[in-house]
């Protein structure tokens, strides 16, 4: 720079020489055309630099979105990974448990599981739960997901028997997780009912608001002392709308559009008894904190600049997520206005005096509101929103048709799951979505996960961890978004409802055909152990799928949040190898 400058200088004195002592027009006119070349021949240096220097100091965060990679985690971030009771435990009728749900499907109906299995003995974790604790520690994770089995505990599903050896057993899996300092994140209903409450109508039935309070009473009382992370309820879309409002999970009531909404009603305010409960009962004493659990589909639209779409992927996000999270997470409470209106419509249209889904009175508004200490998040895919209209699948009446938009699954690349299309950026648009529609709430991410058929070289479980954590990354740094933890779905190969074992979600291969039900890492079980040590996304090639004859790439449609106008300009930029350098030295100043 310093020559620079003295040339400079030495230029304007030449100059100011040649003015002063009267040098001949045509002079000044050779020396103002060399410095315009020289102007010329420096553009594609000076350009760039201007460029630059202009964004990365006007625009720094915009600039650097498109450029930095984060795979460092927060300090406090934490990890686990999840399970549920029926899908591991097995023992389905061993020492005074009772028939749940999914154990009257599955004997009663097993041509509705895909494989024709069911969860009799299923991981046999009832046995081996401290193998599951060493995996857990093997892995280095902060928590273990589970749930509690209510037909085991309580095999009336009431409080006038409670089952010794159902204590007993969660009492041991408790204080093995506390020998191996694994805190346990534990849910009280994971969709197994006990059969003898679905018999009096279950979540359709109003009584279930007692029955569940009652459960949750005795289990923070019998357990609450080591467990300080409470889940009142996994999933409350799929209990409602899959297994009341459709088949497609147990006890299939399939009484669409109508059992779906009665069981949500039901299932909200059980859920907020629950909450109630603990907050003015047990967190003085035991100081926990509790939470629900919330899954959704999110919904784009096929086509970004289509303002029909765009609107109608949010009406669908509200029906899906905002169903739940509204009368939680929201200052107004209450199921969304949107949702509300458009069944009131199509209830109308159906000739029916009452619309099929009714707002909660002033007195549940506020007695829902408020009670969960963060937002739990099970989130697995993203799909499209095509246009308005009665989806081709839909049922009327049925939750699917109140949306009034129709929906399509081509986007992303696939799984073992027609369902789980991988769209990591669609994780990414949805956890902003999260933020800015319940007021910026603290978020655990309590299930995410990809299915195979089982491969040990697991490449595309751990692309898929891969790209949805960097998405988590990216939210975290970039936009702010409060994520403090995330959980893996799940820890070994299990019984994933009406697939059976035909999908493979765990991060340990069982093989069900042999009796002893060996347990084999599969090649994710390094890649989470590498991350959890050092809490950075691991880079090795070795997770890398090896490379294939095809060089072609999944085509992406891009999103509106993708579209950095900027990008063009900055990959010119990096181009030049000059200015490659120059950046990666105020990088490494920065």
């Amino acid at each position: 720079m310093e020559k620079v400058r003295l040339l400079v200088l030495e230029f304007a004195k030449d100059i100011h020489a040649l003015w002063r002592y009267g040098a001949p027009f045509p002079t000044f006119l050779k020396l103002i055309g060399t410095l315009v070349l020289c102007l010329i021949v420096m553009m594609p240096l000076l350009y760039p630099l201007c460029v630059l220097a202009f964004t990365y100091f006007t625009c720094e965060g915009l600039f650097l979105r498109g450029l930095a990679q984060y795979t460092k985690f927060p300090e406090g971030f934490t990890f686990g990974v999840a399970t549920a009771a029926h899908q591991i435990e097995g023992a389905w009728n061993v020492s005074g448990k009772s028939e749940n749900v999914w154990d009257r499907l599955s004997h009663t109906r097993p041509w509705m599981i895909a494989d024709g299995t069911n969860g009799d003995v299923a991981c046999d974790s009832y046995n081996r739960y401290q193998e599951d604790v060493d995996a857990l520690a093997h892995i280095g994770v902060d928590f273990y997901r589970f749930s509690l089995s209510w037909s085991r505990i309580l095999p009336t599903g009431r409080v006038d028997f409670v089952n010794p050896d159902g204590i007993r057993y969660y009492n041991a899996l408790l204080d093995a997780l506390a020998e191996k300092n694994i805190e346990p994140l534990v849910t009280l209903f994971h969709w197994d009912l006990p059969q003898t409450l679905q018999d009096l109508g279950g979540w359709a039935n109003p009584k279930m608001i007692d029955y569940f309070r009652d459960y949750s009473d005795l289990c923070f009382r019998e357990f609450g002392d080591r467990i300080k992370s409470w889940i009142t309820f996994n999933e409350p879309y799929e209990i409602c709308e899959d297994a009341y409002g459709d088949d497609k999970k147990a006890p299939a009531i399939d009484s669409h559009g109508v059992g779906n909404y009665l069981c949500s009603d039901t299932l909200l305010k059980a859920h907020a008894e629950s909450y109630h409960l603990y907050n003015e009962t047990y967190r003085p004493t035991q100081n926990g904190r509790i939470q629900i659990s919330i899954n959704s589909i999110w919904y784009e639209p096929a086509d970004p600049e289509n303002a029909e779409q765009v609107a109608l992927a949010e009406v669908a996000n509200q029906f899906k997520f905002g169903w739940f999270a509204h009368p939680i997470f929201t200052e107004a409470g209450g199921y969304p206005t949107v949702m509300v209106e458009n069944v009131a419509l199509q209830s109308k249209a159906e000739g029916l005096p009452k619309p099929r889904l009714e707002q909660f009175d002033d007195y549940w508004i506020k007695r829902i509101r408020g009670t969960s200490d963060f937002l739990g998040i099970n989130h697995y895919t993203t799909h499209l929103i095509t246009g308005a209209g009665v989806d081709p699948i839909a049922k009327s009446p049925s939750w699917l048709k109140d949306i009034g938009a129709v929906t399509s699954l081509k986007v992303g690349t696939d799984s073992a799951s027609e369902w789980l299309r991988v769209v990591p950026t669609g994780f990414a648009n949805f956890l902003r979505w999260c933020k800015s529609s319940y007021n910026d709430p603290p978020i655990y991410i309590t299930e995410n996960g990809f299915s195979d058929r089982g491969t040990l070289l697991d490449y595309g479980r751990i692309k898929y961890f891969n790209d949805y954590l960097s998405e988590i990354l990216n939210v975290i740094y970039d936009d702010g978004v409060n994520i403090l933890g995330y959980t893996i779905w799940t820890l070994m190969d299990n019984f994933e409802w009406r697939a059976g074992f035909s999908e493979r979600f765990g991060l340990y291969k069982v093989d069900i055909t042999d009796p002893s039900l060996p347990r084999t890492p599969k090649l994710s079980v390094e890649y989470w152990k590498q991350l959890c040590a050092t809490r950075e996304l691991p880079q090795e090639d070795r997770f890398k799928e090896p490379a294939v004859s095809s060089p072609h790439k999944p085509f992406k449609k891009p999103t509106l949040h993708d579209y950095n106008p900027l990008r063009p300009v900055v990959q010119y930029v990096l181009s030049n190898p000059i200015i490659g350098n120059i950046f990666g030295l105020m990088k490494g100043q920065s």
